[in-house]
């Protein structure tokens, strides 16, 4: 069955961090390009960060520019957002999908893609 899953959400203080996870199973991550995205109550879907197959590109939107990395460990088949100094506003459902990377001008998902059903990041003051 090819999925993805999300971990590693929880509850902060403004200025924590988290590491969130997204694992891969059916299918080798790594042949795919992966987007973070997140979802908050009355808000629209806003794409974070995204990283290229192969020789792994990096994109980051300008609002998590400087707080948030992300990595691949292909040993764990698993896509990491490493999310730094908090703030109230991060709070959302943290979401990845497969998507076509576009460089500097960012990523977006694609009819076919696979999703996952999101991990739940809540940052308090």
């Amino acid at each position: 069955q090819v999925q993805l899953v999300e971990s590693g959400g929880g509850l902060v203080h403004t200025g924590g961090s988290l590491r969130l996870s997204c694992t891969a199973s059916g299918f080798n991550i790594d042949f795919y390009a992966v987007g973070w995205f997140r979802q908050a109550p009355l808000k629209e879907r806003e794409i974070l960060s995204c990283i290229s197959s192969g020789p792994s590109s990096t994109y980051y939107a300008d609002s998590v520019k400087g707080r948030f990395t992300i990595s691949r460990d292909s040993a764990k088949n698993t896509v990491y957002l490493q999310v730094d100094k908090l703030e109230v506003e991060d709070t959302a459902k943290y979401i990845c999908a497969t998507v076509k990377f576009g460089g500097a001008r960012g990523c977006v998902d694609y009819i076919g893609g696979s999703w996952g059903r999101g991990t739940q990041v809540i940052v308090s003051p």
